[in-house]
């Protein structure tokens, strides 16, 4: 094995339970050596594996793959410093990018996972074959949930059904209970998952009846040398993008920092205060350093991103009547001058906040994974 590669596995290495450090080397070296989309099925089918059996994923920074364990070690950064700054409302108009990726008809994963997350709720399971609705299953008996903090009416959720007639499929009001995936069906006065079952009904965790829309910002530079050239993978010869990165809260898994479009708000307008609130804090942000903040944020934010991805999520929030979509927009510091040079701090949606390294064997919340794989393909970096 040549010792750039040794040197790389070593420390970006996918280990499962049971595999020796030579298994660990020798099963990476050739993840390297195959095609992409080989190498996607593969770690996917970990994960399908994972998921449907119940064992919740985390990532290191070392890349290793451990079930119901988080590691909170440091990703490898490019000196950088940690604090605040600012949200504001920004007109911006960003591309979509070649091919950009929208949803295609896959079966959704983590919207099955056997536990609803921050509850002790079990779905009822659905088989990869009794996903789609159009197929006949008598037998389904969806647990209903909707969570109490839902239930108690905060201004971002909807009443439940009965006590209002919500439009769906339309702007309703201010709200968009458009879907990114086309009309959905509505039943019994319910809209209906367009990607299919999930083993539970009502809203979950999720306010609005039907789609509920978020933002995705995606910021990202490039990793520099001491020197300031940029860094290339041992393996790929790819130069290697960094992105921001958070860890939730509410799960503990690592994420880019995004969040739900409020009703009547432009999308580009969400994605920079979403930004701003929880991977620089600007909510807490002192006022002295309020004008530098917001000036290099707008710089970035104001220039023209590309949509790397607008559609349905396969968010482990979903129910067969809620469910996530999103627009997610590459927005690329190349210079390293504006953005990269803030101080980074996680706001209060955020548990920590840090540049990291895009890679293949990053294991996200949702989507999210597959948000920087058309990043890196966008910018011909190294995934």
């Amino acid at each position: 094995m040549p010792q750039d590669a040794l040197e790389y596995v070593t420390t970006q290495g996918v280990a499962l339970p049971g595999y020796s450090a030579l298994n660990v080397l020798a099963d990476q070296y050739q993840e390297e050596m195959l095609p992409l989309a080989w190498r996607r099925f593969r770690l996917d089918t970990v994960r399908l594996t994972f998921t449907l059996f119940g064992f919740p994923l985390a990532i290191c920074s070392s890349g290793i793959i451990r079930p119901g364990t988080y590691c909170s070690c440091p990703y490898p950064a490019r000196s950088c410093r940690n604090t605040n700054p600012f949200s504001s409302c920004c007109c911006n108009l960003y591309m979509a990018s070649v091919g950009a990726m929208s949803s295609s008809k896959l079966l959704h994963v983590k919207s099955r996972c056997p536990l609803y997350p921050g509850s002790d709720i079990k779905r009822f399971p659905v088989p990869d074959d009794k996903v789609d609705w159009t197929r006949e299953w008598p037998q389904y008996e969806p647990v209903s949930y909707t969570a109490p903090s839902v239930l108690n009416r905060p201004q971002w959720a909807d009443p439940d059904i009965g006590s209002f007639s919500p439009h769906f499929n339309a702007v309703d009001d201010t709200v968009d209970r458009k879907s990114f995936e086309g009309n959905y069906r509505v039943e019994n006065g319910k809209p209906l998952n367009p990607f299919g079952r999930t083993g539970l009904t009502g809203r979950g965790l999720l306010g609005r009846w039907g789609p509920n829309h978020a933002a995705d910002p995606i910021v990202t530079r490039w990793k520099v040398n001491k020197s300031g050239a940029r860094t290339h993978h041992p393996v790929s010869k790819l130069p290697v993008l960094q992105f921001v990165s958070i860890k939730r809260n509410d799960c503990g898994e690592w994420a880019i920092p995004g969040g739900m479009v409020d009703p009547g708000e432009q999308v580009s307008v969400t994605l920079q205060r979403e930004f701003s609130e929880e991977a620089l804090n600007s909510l807490s942000l002192p006022p002295a350093k309020k004008e530098e903040t917001f000036k290099r944020i707008t710089e970035l934010f104001k220039s023209a991103g590309v949509q790397v991805y607008k559609g349905y999520v396969d968010d482990p929030r979903n129910t067969d009547n809620a469910w996530m979509e999103t627009v997610a927009v590459n927005f690329h510091d190349e210079s390293g001058s504006s953005v990269s040079e803030l101080p980074l701090q996680a706001g209060d949606d955020a548990g920590q906040v840090q540049w990291v390294d895009m890679d293949s064997s990053l294991a996200l919340y949702a989507s999210h994974s597959h948000f920087l794989e058309r990043v890196a393909k966008e910018r011909k970096a190294h995934w």
